[in-house]
């Protein structure tokens, strides 16, 4: 497995942003544990998530776990997460630290769901089930031994698959995957920008005031 684009790179940062003015728009047709302004995103996710959806196979529906964030429950989340890094590695710096944080938590600065361009998103059955996508959804590397990775080796076979199904729903829909998260997918953002070379982001950090 090679070592993915992490969303702290220096390249990431550098691309440029002109925000569209997209507003944020509920899911309100999307199954999924979801609730207030975690089930908002900006319309063009929105768009592209219904279509995502309409391509998937008779029976199986996208279920949303968290749309847009607020930047104060992101900062949280990575406070938490590198302090927990730190206990485990006492010997790295600041800055190793910062790198590995950012396997499974964006930066503040460059963070797809505080700009209401992300989703974090798994597969359900007609009945509401949630597929076997090999570990839980939110699981970190260390909790998961990797598997968390889209691309993860050793999986079985029917997760796998289950990953593909996913992967090319919403990558058909022009969404890019983080992948060291198989949940999570953005679209508008720096890092979607960089990776498909567009000229620039067009989605940044939300008012929350308009989320309410």
């Amino acid at each position: 497995m090679t070592q993915p684009l992490l969303i702290g790179d220096p390249r990431v940062r550098a691309v440029p942003l002109l925000d569209s003015g997209d507003p944020l728009v509920g899911l309100d047709w999307i199954d999924g544990p979801a609730r207030g302004a975690a089930r908002q995103v900006r319309d063009g996710l929105a768009r592209r998530l219904l279509a995502a959806q309409r391509s998937l196979p008779r029976g199986l529906r996208l279920s949303l776990v968290e749309g847009l964030r607020p930047a104060i429950s992101q900062a949280s989340i990575v406070d938490r997460y590198t302090a927990t890094l730190a206990a485990e590695h006492p010997s790295l710096g600041p800055r190793q630290l910062a790198e590995l944080s950012t396997r499974y938590v964006a930066p503040l600065d460059v963070a797809p769901h505080v700009a209401g361009a992300a989703v974090d998103v798994t597969l359900v059955d007609r009945r509401g089930r949630e597929l076997d996508m090999g570990c839980a959804l939110d699981a970190t590397p260390e909790e998961s031994a990797g598997a968390c990775y889209l691309d993860a080796p050793g999986l079985p076979e029917h997760a796998r698959a289950n990953r593909r199904t996913l992967a090319a729903a919403l990558a058909g829909a022009g969404l890019v995957n983080y992948p060291t998260e198989w949940w999570h997918w953005s679209y508008g953002d720096r890092y979607w920008a960089l990776v498909t070379g567009a000229p620039h982001a067009f989605y940044g950090p939300c008012d929350l005031a308009a989320a309410a």
